[in-house]
């Protein structure tokens, strides 16, 4: 398979920035409905590199942007404008220049965040939601950030990228070191995944990034081109656009208040599918337990063997699951 969908983005204005955007398949006659793919972290839109093509071979029509901070799209410098609102409101702009009235949305990481979060900010632009390894959790009864360190103690990865700067020193020094350190497969050794939250050990992962390489776990995922990729845009770019997204947590938490006033489990309103994976100690399958409450009409499947980095350790699989959804749901 090419990459060739990477070579040249097309860029779109919306919110107030150029956002880079990938785009396969057929803009006219198209199938079914369009499907834009969210990244995580420390994701681009080239993460769904496997997707894209197997999506427009099927007729479909795929897009996926770099989101704001990230790659070719631009990253303002106020932290606030990385917040929910913010993020949500780049894509509902992205849909008006591409003259789309709807969507399935799909993310990953990160993504599946923002994916979740469409629903609330802009239901009208949703057609159907697929989120992988993350889904939709019972709102917490405190901030994020204090219940995280409650939880996971404050060595935990989310707070130790909550202070401006600590986060860029660690990442920007090497980024090449980062992607080969994060994007492994079998870090787990293949053992399942708990059905508990993962250990305070586990959530400070991102502190074992300066140890022996022979000492990591697994076997890096990106082949050598595709760490190139990466580790050339993250070069250019640094970390801080996506260290910016963790820096909204606890003002994400605050906002979402208002979907919440009258309901512990506000429903979603469109088709849903979520996909898991049974080795992925960061993002537990049993988390998806508490779907059921909010989405009426959902589905769920589980990768065997694969980590949290799904839809590019196991592209095949996660290809089968979205193209039979969008099939039965979409045509």
């Amino acid at each position: 398979m090419t990459n060739e969908i990477y070579d040249a983005p097309d860029y779109v204005s919306t919110n107030g920035i150029k956002m880079a955007v990938y785009e396969a398949g057929p803009a006219g006659e198209a199938k079914g409905v369009p499907v834009v793919f969210l990244h995580g972290f420390p994701e681009l839109a080239y993460s769904w590199r496997h997707q894209l093509p197997a999506l427009a071979a099927a007729g479909y029509r795929a897009m996926a942007p770099d989101q704001r901070g990230n790659g070719l799209t631009d990253a303002p410098a106020a932290i606030e404008d990385y917040d929910m609102q913010h993020l949500t409101d780049d894509l509902v702009g992205l849909l008006d220049a591409k003259g789309i009235d709807k969507a399935v949305f799909c993310g990953h990481d990160w993504g599946a965040f923002i994916t979740w979060a469409l629903p609330f900010y802009c239901p009208e632009r949703l057609a159907g939601l697929i989120a992988l390894n993350i889904p939709l959790m019972p709102r917490t009864e405190v901030p994020p950030i204090q219940r995280f360190n409650e939880v996971f103690g404050e060595a935990n990865y989310i707070n130790f990228f909550q202070n401006p700067g600590d986060g860029e020193a660690l990442l920007d020094a090497d980024p090449e070191r980062v992607i080969r350190f994060m994007m492994r497969h079998n870090m787990s050794g293949g053992k399942k995944a708990p059905d508990h939250p993962p250990s305070p050990s586990a959530m400070a992962f991102i502190h074992y990034i300066s140890a022996d390489e022979s000492l990591w776990p697994g076997e890096l995922i990106p082949s050598e081109t595709e760490l190139a990729f990466y580790a050339e845009t993250f070069k250019r770019t640094g970390f801080r656009g996506i260290l910016n997204w963790y820096r909204n947590f606890d003002r994400n938490w605050h906002d979402a208040a208002r979907f919440y006033a009258d309901s512990d489990t506000p429903q979603v309103p469109v088709p849903c599918l979520m996909i898991l994976a049974d080795e992925d100690f960061i993002c537990p399958p049993y988390w998806g337990k508490f779907l059921p409450n909010y989405c009426p009409d959902l589905e769920m499947h589980t990768i065997e063997g694969c980590g949290h980095w799904t839809q590019q350790e196991k592209p095949d699989e996660v290809n089968r699951l979205i193209l039979d959804w969008l099939g039965r749901r979409f045509g």
